[in-house]
């Protein structure tokens, strides 16, 4: 993918931006990703999202040897992290499948799955919460005119502060997300009006990454003025992954599109009015 001819700016977005996280929630199997892009497609959302990393350089050296129990039975950590990789082919069947019906990017964890998402078409590219303050990462993101979507989770005023500086000193064309890393969060750690705060102190398009059990706190975001969501998404909750459990099977993902489209046209423009519909009511109880 030619950079420079990327056109998506987060500026321009209209109607609420809605985002799959399939994260790694595929277990490495490429007919889930295709199953939940199927799932984004029907339902109305506007992209699927993946996570790349080359393991040997974004797993610490302390988690590396680590034995886990997996699907494929006990390994190392660094093993089972290369299990949930997809290839470049694989990425090429993933892209040719979402074609021309929906967007579909990841979050990148090193700067070697920068290059290696900057081979497809992505609309931008995600920087996890998890590397806010990767100040070299960022920068190599927005050396290559990409759009940047950056997950504020676990950090602070300060931390995101930063990072932001760090951005507009190179583009305009970002967005934040606010979110809480844990999975799932809890409702009263959520603070959905960060959202605002968010708004009022960087003057960006700000959206809003539930982990939460539920819907509510999500659809809620939007009443706030969220212009993003995104929610991980699964086939099944009760499959294998430290993802899934607070992840939006099916029903979830329609629902959600549901209230949200509701919750936009609820909204209106703040503008007091006498709607048609109310003419009749008000010449009946007023007499004019």
């Amino acid at each position: 993918m030619n950079s420079n001819n990327n056109n998506f700016y987060f500026k321009n977005i209209d109607s609420v931006y809605l985002i799959a996280e399939i994260g790694i929630n595929h277990n490495g199997n490429i007919d889930f990703v295709k199953k939940m892009i199927d799932y984004a497609l029907v339902f109305g959302w506007n992209c699927v999202k993946l996570q790349k990393r080359n393991p040997d350089k974004s797993v610490p050296e302390h988690q590396k040897n680590i034995i886990k129990d997996t699907p494929w039975g006990k390994m190392t950590y660094l093993e089972y992290k290369h299990k949930m990789e997809f290839d470049k082919s694989q990425y090429s069947e993933i892209e040719k499948y979402c074609s021309d019906k929906i967007k579909f990017t990841a979050s990148v964890w090193d700067i070697e799955s920068v290059d290696f998402m900057d081979d497809f078409d992505v609309p931008f590219i995600k920087v996890p919460s998890a590397h806010l303050t990767n100040d070299d990462l960022i920068k190599y993101i927005c050396k290559k005119k990409l759009p940047v979507l950056l997950s504020t989770g676990m950090s602070t005023t300060e931390e995101v502060d930063h990072a932001v500086e760090l951005i507009t000193s190179f583009t305009d064309n970002f967005a934040l997300m606010h979110t809480n890393s844990s999975y799932p969060a809890h409702e009263e750690e959520l603070n959905l009006n960060v959202i605002k705060t968010f708004q009022e102190r960087y003057k960006c398009v700000v959206g809003y990454s539930g982990h939460e059990f539920g819907l509510v706190p999500t659809t809620t975001s939007v009443a706030l003025g969220a212009k993003i969501i995104e929610r991980h998404v699964t086939i099944d909750r009760t499959m294998w992954g430290t993802d899934q459990i607070a992840s939006v099977e099916p029903q979830g993902m329609l629902k959600l599109v549901t209230h949200i489209r509701a919750i936009e046209k609820a909204l209106g423009d703040g503008i007091k009015k006498v709607y048609d519909s109310e003419l009749l009511i008000r010449k009946k109880l007023r007499g004019y």
